[in-house]
């Protein structure tokens, strides 16, 4: 079964948390797409050139245990935004989506541009206070020193970045289900998500 599920949203919203969630419910595969940039991105700032970075990809380059940096995450913001790096890595990720057994992708502009037709689209999002506190939990329990503040701003500035480039921004995609997770729980939020997948498997059962 060929059966694709495209999540997209901002940053600490939780998209990947459900992302990993619904491909363990459903048996499927995941990507986090945004590792790909952040490997990308992980290569340029040791020096190496964009699109050339993007083109020689490897899979231990997505593996590398340095790529949830602040640094690196601002860096990923401005190399997604190059027309070329983003058509380098298309193919792998529309490759992905149409393996068999089905597939969960999430990312900025996976229903709206990777996956148009995926069967199900997703776009999780929360406030920027929320996503701040959120990120900001996660840097400090990983040992990086910085401000509740500083997390606030480069979220916004990454915000604008991601919606405001002229290729591919972030959006939601009409047919999208939009999940706020301000308010909701790990377990209310996936559960949200399992329910927006399997209604549309049921849904494709029945025809």
């Amino acid at each position: 079964m060929r059966f694709t599920v495209a999540i997209d949203g901002p940053a600490a919203a939780g998209k990947g948390t459900i992302s990993k969630a619904v491909a363990a419910h459903f048996g499927f595969a995941h990507l986090d797409t945004g590792l790909l940039y952040r490997a990308v991105a992980r290569r340029v700032l040791d020096g190496v050139a964009p699109l050339a970075a993007a083109q020689a990809l490897q899979p231990e380059d997505i593996a590398r245990d340095d790529l949830r940096t602040p640094e690196v995450a601002q860096a990923a913001s401005r190399v997604a935004a190059l027309p070329e790096v983003r058509a380098a890595l298309v193919a792998f990720q529309r490759g992905f989506a149409a393996r068999a057994g089905g597939a969960v992708l999430d990312g900025r502009d996976i229903g709206t541009e990777i996956c148009p037709d995926a069967e199900v689209k997703l776009f999780v999002t929360a406030s920027d206070a929320v996503r701040a506190t959120r990120r900001h939990a996660e840097l400090i329990g990983n040992g990086h020193d910085i401000g509740l503040a500083q997390v606030l701003d480069d979220l916004r500035a990454r915000d604008v970045r991601d919606a405001a480039r002229a290729t591919a921004p972030m959006k939601q995609a009409p047919d999208a289900v939009l999940i706020d997770t301000s308010d909701l729980d790990i377990g209310q939020a996936v559960a949200a998500a399992i329910a927006a997948v399997s209604g549309k498997i049921t849904g494709e059962k029945a025809e």
